[in-house]
């Protein structure tokens, strides 16, 4: 069978099916999305979600949101196994890069594609990990820990902006909502000491993000959620150079099964990383 030109793939911007599909790509790559991801991330920017296609047939995916004029990330670059090895994928990867334009890119890649990243002009941040296992956990008892309502979701967006490269507004107050994942926040007089927020995913469920103001926030919050899967499989995404979320990880007996390497293009992000437990997603940041 004749092999289709590059040329001949046509991209659009992604429907809803679209993205549904390239959900299940990802978790057919090992991902393991969460089972309600797809709402909140169309918020952010509801064209930087490309697909390509032969004719009518989907065979590639990839996401560029653009966060703000000055930063976006780039997740889902997926091409279906049996259509790799054709130049597809790049062409796709220029779309998307064209869309973003000049301004700082980040990603979360799979280690062996790093030199192709580096070849496009990303250079290596810190490696993130993901930690998994099935901790058996009590729920605590503190005060300070309390849902994410109405009343105080303002306090934890000021809380979370510090941990992103652009405001995230839209996507949080979906990220937050108590009807598909638990949301907590540590409250001590009045102020925000760390949030986090945990949903369901293909397999298990997944922490994040995770941020805390020191190891004993992050370890409440971390208790305050992980006991909610009732022992069933739950997952870290942490960032490598915080050694207190990798004791925390331990100390739950997660151990690390699937690892990125989180890249930019552009002027690095001064993110506090030391207070970063749990990314957010891989897919966008």
């Amino acid at each position: 069978m004749t092999q289709a030109d590059p040329s001949e793939l046509s991209i659009c911007i992604m429907t809803r099916d679209d993205l549904d599909r390239a959900i299940d790509w990802a978790s057919a790559e090992g991902w393991n999305p969460g089972l309600k991801d797809a709402d909140c991330f169309m918020t952010v920017d509801r064209t930087g979600f490309l697909v390509g296609c032969l004719g009518d047939e989907p065979i590639a995916s990839i996401s560029v949101v653009r966060y703000s004029g000055a930063f976006g990330f780039l997740g889902f670059y997926i091409v279906r196994p049996d259509q790799r090895g054709c130049g597809f994928g790049y062409r796709l990867w220029q779309a998307g890069m064209d869309y973003l334009e000049d301004r700082t890119i980040g990603l979360d890649g799979v280690v062996a594609q790093q030199e192709n990243y580096a070849r496009s002009g990303f250079v290596l941040a810190h490696r993130n990990v993901r930690y998994g296992g099935s901790p058996q956990i009590d729920t605590p008892s503190d005060t300070r820990l309390r849902q994410v309502t109405p009343e105080i979701i303002d306090a934890v967006l000021a809380y979370d902006r510090p941990f992103f490269a652009a405001p995230r507004e839209a996507f949080l107050r979906c990220w937050l909502q108590p009807d598909t994942r638990t949301a907590m926040a540590l409250v001590e007089d009045g102020n925000v000491r760390g949030y986090g927020v945990m949903r369901a995913c293909r397999s298990g469920y997944k922490i994040g993000p995770l941020f805390a103001d020191g190891e004993r926030e992050a370890d409440l919050l971390f208790q305050a959620l992980a006991s909610q899967a009732k022992g069933a499989s739950v997952f870290l995404d942490l960032p490598e150079p915080n050694q207190a979320a990798i004791r925390l990880a331990a100390q739950y007996n997660l151990s690390p099964v699937f690892e990125t390497a989180r890249m930019y293009r552009g002027e690095k992000p001064d993110l506090p990383l030391s207070r970063t437990y749990g990314i957010t997603t891989f897919e966008l940041g």
